[in-house]
Order: structure tokens, then sequence, then C-alpha cells
């Protein structure tokens, strides 16, 4: 006679081979009172099963104090259906994407634990920045090129200088000074320079074809297509050399992001099994679709009411909404002096964006016959390579303290401010670069 299998660890969790709210065997019940006590999905299945999706519901929204912000869900998409005002769209649904994007890393996090190493790192790599892309993917529906382009470049400096700013600052002021992988900043610092690169390209290019017979449009869209193919491909080239060739040199970050799930798990006492994890990612993802749609559709109306620039809308307001439950967390572990964890969720996050989802999306323009290219303006460029090179420069040496973080924060906080006041119909004509040019053509 076949043996019961229990759909549960010790402690009454289930475990990696529990169905999606339970182990359900394919065994006919057997009718003695003991199996039926043990397994009483068998006997009682219209109980069982809703006690179960109501157990690993509310733990799924315990999980997080953010999660409180829950109920601003159902007030944004009320407000974007009936046609409240403009403003009160936006604020309600910025506010609603909020726990949505914590729902979404904890639903990723439970479902990358069982996939192993490697497709875990791939999952997290790919969801790590899921709310910007879907905002992305919805603005870029709507031809809104400007603030898909302000809100990639918003989430990268949001995450090397306001984030990574907060936990040199946070972590300085408690500790001395705090060491972390130097080997593995100078990696992803390369990276970013890469990056960074990939933009003042674009620049340059227009800028010499300003006077030019040349059809500027269509080298700018060839150029842009073939850098984010070759970015795509140092990106995957990364994964491969973070979790497979090169993972001892990330081995002290895993240590401390598995103690600190750990403590999470422990903290939040619920497990989800692949398929409840997977169900929880698919209805935030539409929630996430549906609030972004009315946030994107506002923001016209926000900037004709209040004067402010769709790019600063894009590069400062945007990012906050995707990062803010990994700002918390980076800022958390710094100041339990786990830099190399604090590094890795700001600068990853950024390698995320630069080198994975803003290819991406060039891609997909490409896709969708939208100019969304790599020519961001200049002065958005600029803005980019002088924060990329202050980063760069503090952590080059392995070490940071509070100092640092004032640094970071204070570009963070003058680069708003040009943005708040740079208007949206200014002219990108290359004059920078080419004013650089002419400097050094006449210095020789």
């Amino acid at each position: 006679m076949p043996r019961f299998n229990s759909s549960a660890d010790g402690n009454g969790y289930p475990t990696e081979h529990t169905g999606l709210l339970g182990n359900v065997s394919d065994e006919q019940p057997s009718g003695n009172f003991l199996s039926r006590a043990l397994h009483p999905h068998r006997s009682r299945p219209w109980v069982y099963y809703p006690s179960q999706a109501a157990r690993l519901t509310y733990g799924t929204l315990v999980s997080n104090y953010i999660n409180l912000l829950l109920v601003f869900v159902p007030l944004g998409m009320v407000s974007g259906k009936v046609g409240w005002s403009a403003t009160t769209t936006f604020v309600l649904n910025f506010l609603a994407i909020i726990p949505l994007a914590s729902l979404m890393g904890f639903a990723t996090e439970e479902l990358s634990r069982d996939l192993g190493e490697t497709l875990g790192g791939l999952l997290n790599a790919t969801f790590g920045n899921a709310v910007e892309l879907i905002v992305s993917i919805i603005a870029l529906k709507d031809n809104e090129i400007r603030v898909v382009q302000a809100s990639m470049l918003g989430s990268i400096l949001s995450n090397i200088l306001l984030v990574l700013g907060c936990c040199f600052l946070i972590g300085g002021l408690r500790h001395h000074e705090q060491t972390f992988n130097s080997t593995v900043a100078s990696t992803m610092s390369s990276l970013m320079a890469v990056a960074s690169a990939s933009l003042i390209i674009p620049a340059t290019l227009y800028a010499a074809l300003t006077n030019s017979k040349a059809d500027s449009r269509g080298n700018i869209l060839i150029l842009s297509h073939g850098t984010a193919v070759i970015l795509l491909i140092l990106y995957i080239t990364f994964l491969y050399f973070q979790l497979r060739t090169h993972s001892d040199l990330f081995e002290a970050e895993s240590e401390d992001s598995d103690a600190e799930n750990g403590n999470a798990r422990r903290r939040r006492r619920i497990k989800l099994t692949p398929w409840a994890a997977s169900i929880v990612l698919l209805i935030v993802t539409i929630l996430v679709a549906i609030c972004a749609e009315f946030l994107v559709g506002s923001i016209d109306s926000i900037v004709e009411a209040t004067n402010i620039s769709k790019t600063f809308i894009g590069l400062i307001l945007i990012p906050i909404v995707g990062n803010a439950a990994e700002h918390v967390t980076a800022i958390v572990v710094a100041y339990k002096n786990k830099m190399d964890l604090a590094i890795g969720v700001a600068v990853g996050s950024s390698l995320q964006i630069a080198l994975f989802v803003t290819p991406f999306m060039v891609i997909l323009g490409w896709i969708m016959d939208k100019d969304m290219t790599l020519h961001f303006h200049t002065f958005e460029t600029v803005a980019f390579f002088l924060s990329q090179l202050v980063v760069t420069l503090l952590i080059q040496d392995g070490k940071s303290n509070y100092l640092e973080g004032a640094m970071c924060l204070g570009l963070y906080v003058i680069i708003g401010l040009a943005f708040y006041v740079y208007p949206d119909d200014a002219q990108d004509i290359g004059g920078f670069i080419s004013s650089i040019t002419g400097m050094t053509t006449g210095s020789s």
C-alpha cells in the first residue's frame, strides 16, 4: 500500500515538493480516521483549500509594513476609471505602485529560492526592476519617449547617488569606517563606465551630424539598435561571470544576502510554493500595469497644471515608485555594516537598468516602430557621466564613510534642482560637445 507524503516540513510549512496550496496526492481516501486528520484536503477540500489560500494570502500581505499602502490600489484604479482630477489620479497610483513593487520583490524572492542559483539569479535580475520596465513599456506605447528616457536615467541616478549615498551616510554615522569587496565594486563601476559611454557616443554622433546632410535620425537609430544588442550581450556575460565562472568573488555578498533573506523569512513566517509565488507575481504584475496606465495617462495633465516638466517627473518621481522597497533594504543592511550587500543592491540595480532595461526598451521600440534611442539630451548624458565618475572615485578603495555619503546626496540634490528648472522644450543641438570639440581644436 502506498505511503502518504507529508506536505510540510517540521515547522508545518510547505516544502519544495508541495503543490500550490499543499501536497495533493493521487491516492484515494482510505476512510481511516487518522488519514482524514492528517490530510484534511481529502475529506473536506472545500474547507482545506480556501483556508490554505487565506493563510498564504495573509502571510504575503503582512510580509512587509509597506503593504499597508495597498489601500491605494483600488483607490487609484477608481480615480482613473471615474475621471477624478489628474493630480489625484497621479498621487493615488503613485502611492499604489510602491507596495506592489514590494510584493513583486517578495514573490520573486520566494520563486527564485527553489529554482537554484543560476535560474534564481536570472529571475531576480529580470524582475528586480520590473516596475520600471512596466511603467516604461506603458509610456513607450503612448509614445512618451522623454518619460521613458528620463525614468531610465532617473533609476540609475537614484540608485548610485541617492541609495548609495544614504547607505554611506547612515552606515557611516554608526561605524567609523566601513569596508566592502573592492574587486566587485570595481567590476560594477567599470560596467557603469561602459554604459555611460553607450550614451555619450550617440550624443557625440548627433553633435557631429548637426551640420551634415546625412540622415541624423536614421544613423542614430542604427547606432542605438546595434549598441542595445551589444549591451544586452554584455549583461548576459556579466550574469554568467557573477553566477558561474567567478561566483567566488561574490560569496561574501551571497552569504550576507542569504542571512538577511533567512531573517526576513523567519519574521514573516510564510513560505510560498513555486505555484503560489507565480500566481502572486502574475496578479501583482497585472495590478502594476493597470496602475501604471493611469499614472502615465495623467502625466500630461500634471505637466499643464503644475508646470513640472516630464523630464523631472520621469527622472525624480517615477524612480521613487519602483525603488522604494530596495532603498529601505539597502539602507537597513548598510546600518548593519553589510556593505557588500548594500553595494550589490544599489550599484547592481543600476547595472540592471543600464545594461538590461534600457537596451531592452530600445529593442522594444524598434519592434513597435517607436523612435526610442540611446540618444539622450546632452544635459542628461553629462549628468550621468559625472555621477558615474564620482561614484567610481568613491568606491574604488573599498572603503566608505558618512562624508562620502553626503557627497553622493549633495550631487543628487544638485542634479534634481537642475532638472527641476530644465524645460521639456529645451533644444539639444550638441552645443556642449561642439564647444568642447572647438576648444580642443583651437588649442591644438
